[in-house]
């Protein structure tokens, strides 16, 4: 018995030590973890890199895209590095949240933020090198996705950079403020912070942009498969993508599918009709070369980039919603008539240089090494030089080396094999256009079309280009002239007038046809038919630097040459400032500022700025309504403009309008008015030196009015619009002349107003017998 006892007293007392000491290295374990993660917490000694605190916290933020709205509501496009919407819990259909919760944390309901069975799985897994899964929950990766907690920023520690601790220290830090996330929010805010953070592919952050960018849907029109999809992408964007790796995608849909099955979300006879199913994609990648009013975003986003600098937002990430004064139905109408004309010009062009390029001298004889010059401008060519350092043989190799690449044409992009001096003389044959629409009493612009195609001819024509505008230049001189003194009624005879200029040259325009027929024309009738020698004597009355005066007073702001010639509308203007004075004669003679933005409020509806346009009194009422009486003439019998749109449009209200054409047909222009719509319309070649051969192709009445008629039967089809129909109003007072030409003598003394006497005695009277 003693010896027995003797064997078997140690053993009774190893095992309660080995308990003991297994404890004891728990406990410390414990203490040395928890010491740890305080550690981390407060970055002891600059040890593990900042944290977010307390305010970061309670104002989690991520980028969100702003978004550009049009006056009827309509979403005209966004500006976003990461291209995010927010949406509402909801908004969130179950089935999107059933999968993914099935699928990437099942245990959401429960935890606090860390999952302990699934960390114990994580860790069982690497010791036995069998891993099955991550152990990371939803509320950690919203913790990473919110707070960017592997940013160079929050992991500048000294021991950031050891190798296997640096990455314990990221999950750490992940860990601590998923426990703070759960604190702080409810689990719906937490859900709806991951399906609004996380990355789907394809530069769609975010549930609301994913459903659009792959279904084009909202989120809570999801149908159950769809979800599954957008869950499956969540592993890996790229390998389970729909649109580029289709196969993938499915098989990954499936897992989700069959998850949500295993844990009772979705019937099993519903998953087995459900597998088989072909992902049916709607697939459109937003950017700024699609949607309505490209080149009007581009141009309002130069505006807005500056007021978000100056009053401290990002406009790339701070989610402002900025609503603006297009219409988005006169807009597609606007882009659906360019189209339309355009597409015949251009194939109208090609048949009439067909054989041979297009871009000639005054004599219309080929300009040599246009090519050549043209393409040292481009960025191309300027990376060619830097790259072979002016090697020219090196780069002129390069330059006419063919090579696939799409290019436009107007039935859609094609591929075809070119190379980059092949593509630049291509693209040089089109003809290009800019159109813009305004509301005169407010400044509104309804509707902005900059170019024929957006995603391969960027330069916008309405604002950024500036082009000689012709005859459309004139009715800034007849404003001059009826501000002298003269009256619409007063006759001018149709002969050459001379100019002496400073040079000792005589400036003697010619009339279109280049004949003078030596007949009396109203100074209306003169505008209507667009007579060169009416604005020729004009000009030589009133002086250039009147006519310059006048213009800039209506709003015209590119730099006017004060010569004689700008009477005939030589000195480059944009269609923009054209539109906006144009206004001003509709408006009663004040000019309003053309603007394009009403407000901008936060990501929260909080308003931020409210525009309001800038107003100017240019004219009387008397001048202003004088000068729509003669504009009017223009789409009147024998008027420029009256066959295009009172027999081709069937246009019967009344409109007053003006046509434009430059020298050698480079520029054609039409100018619309009704009592609130005033339209312009120019086409051209990029260059000046590409155009039609005849002025009966390129005039602007062939090239531009078009595009005005078939805009405005859209918008009079329109119901819904409410642009009018109705004559143009008249001033309040009484006119101080007679606008009805018939009631005037031969010598243009008012019939029966005595108050006619008086001004034809004005010093501005003008003896009509000297000029001859």
């Amino acid at each position: 018995m003693t010896t027995r006892q003797k064997t078997i007293a140690p053993q009774k007392t190893v095992f309660p030590k080995v308990i003991t000491t297994l404890w004891l290295l728990f406990a410390g374990g414990f203490v040395a973890f928890i010491i740890y993660v305080y550690a981390v917490s407060v970055n002891f000694l600059n040890l593990f890199g900042e944290l977010p605190n307390l305010r970061t916290l309670e104002n989690p933020k991520s980028e969100l895209a702003s978004e550009l709205y049009s006056a009827d509501n309509k979403l005209l496009g966004k500006y976003f590095r990461e291209n995010r919407s927010p949406v509402d819990y909801e908004d969130l259909p179950e089935n999107l949240i059933n999968a993914l919760v099935a699928t990437e944390d099942i245990r959401f309901e429960e935890h606090s933020g860390i999952d302990a069975e699934a960390m114990g799985r994580v860790a069982a897994g690497i010791i036995t090198g069998n891993r099955k899964g991550g152990g990371s929950t939803l509320t950690q990766q919203v913790a990473k996705n919110l707070f960017d907690t592997r940013s160079d920023e929050l992991n500048n520690g000294v021991l950031n950079d050891v190798p296997g601790l640096g990455m314990l220290i990221l999950k750490t830090k992940e860990w601590i403020m998923a426990v703070k996330l759960e604190r702080n929010y409810t689990k719906r805010e937490i859900m709806t912070m991951y399906l609004n953070t996380v990355d789907f592919g394809s530069n769609a952050f975010g549930i609301k942009v994913a459903a659009r960018t792959f279904f084009n849907k909202k989120p809570e029109d999801l149908q159950v498969q769809e979800s599954a999809v957008l869950v499956g992408l969540l592993k890996a964007p790229t390998a389970f993508s729909p649109k580029f790796n289709p196969d993938n995608s499915k098989l990954r849909r499936n897992v989700v599918l069959s998850q949500m099955v295993k844990y009772g979300y979705l019937p099993e006879e519903e998953y087995n009709q459900l597998k088989e199913k072909d992902i049916k994609l709607d697939y459109r990648v937003e950017n700024q070369n699609i949607g309505l009013a490209p080149y009007f975003r581009t141009e309002a986003s130069k505006f807005l980039l500056q007021w978000c600098r100056e009053n401290g937002y990002d406009l790339y990430a701070d989610g402002l919603k900025i609503y603006t004064t297009i219409d988005s139905r006169m807009q597609e109408y606007a882009e659906q008539a360019v189209e339309k004309h355009m597409k015949g010009q251009q194939k109208l062009f090609f048949e009439h240089w067909k054989g041979r390029n297009p871009w000639v001298d005054r004599d219309n004889r080929e300009i040599k090494g246009f090519a050549e010059q043209a393409i040292k401008r481009t960025d191309r060519y300027r990376r060619l030089d830097e790259r072979f350092d002016g090697n020219e043989d090196s780069i002129n190799y390069y330059l006419n080396k063919k090579i696939p690449m799409k290019v436009f044409t107007w039935n859609g992009e094609e591929e075809r094999m070119m190379s980059p001096m092949d593509s630049l003389k291509y693209y040089k044959h089109f003809l290009q256009t800019g159109f813009m629409a305004m509301e005169p009493q407010t400044g509104h612009i309804k509707a902005w079309v900059g170019g024929i195609n957006y995603k391969h001819f960027k330069y916008d024509h309405v604002k950024q280009g500036a082009r000689q505008p012709g005859s459309t230049f004139k009715p800034f001189l007849y404003t001059a002239a009826i501000e002298n003194g003269y009256y619409p009624c007063y006759e001018v005879i149709d002969a050459q007038v001379c100019i002496p200029l400073p040079d000792g040259n005589m400036w003697c325009p010619n009339n279109a046809d280049n004949k003078f027929s030596g007949e009396k024309f109203t100074l209306r009738k003169a505008l209507a038919e667009s007579v060169n020698s009416i604005s020729a004597f004009l000009v030589n009355k009133l002086g250039a630097e009147t006519l310059v005066k006048t213009a800039k007073r209506m709003g015209i702001s590119t730099p006017l040459d004060p010569t004689p010639s700008l009477a005939l509308g030589t000195s480059d203007v944009t269609l923009f400032d054209m539109v906006g004075a144009y206004g001003t004669f509709v408006n009663g003679g004040t000019w309003v500022e053309p603007n394009y933005i009403t407000r901008i409020e936060d990501k929260h509806g909080n308003v931020l700025k409210v525009f309001a346009p800038k107003t100017m009194e240019s004219l009387s009422e008397e001048t202003a309504y004088m000068m729509v009486h003669m504009l009017k003439a223009a789409a009147e019998p024998g008027g420029t403009a009256y066959y295009g749109l009172r027999h081709r449009n069937g246009l019967k209200n009344e409109i007053a309008a003006k046509t434009g054409t430059t020298q050698n047909q480079s520029d054609g222009w039409f100018m619309g008015l009704t009592p609130n719509l005033v339209t312009g319309t120019w086409v051209g070649g990029e260059d000046r030196s590409i155009h039609f051969r005849s002025i009966a192709l390129g005039q602007g009445n062939k090239t531009a009015m078009p595009i005005y008629g078939d805009f405005m039967q859209k918008v009079y089809a329109d119901k819904t619009l409410d642009v009018s129909k109705q004559p143009f109003p008249k001033p309040l007072a009484p006119l101080s002349v007679e606008l009805d030409c018939a009631r005037y003598n031969s010598s243009g003394m008012p019939m029966d107003s005595a108050q006619q006497d008086e001004f034809l005695l004005m010093p501005t009277e003008i003896d009509l017998d000297a000029e001859i």
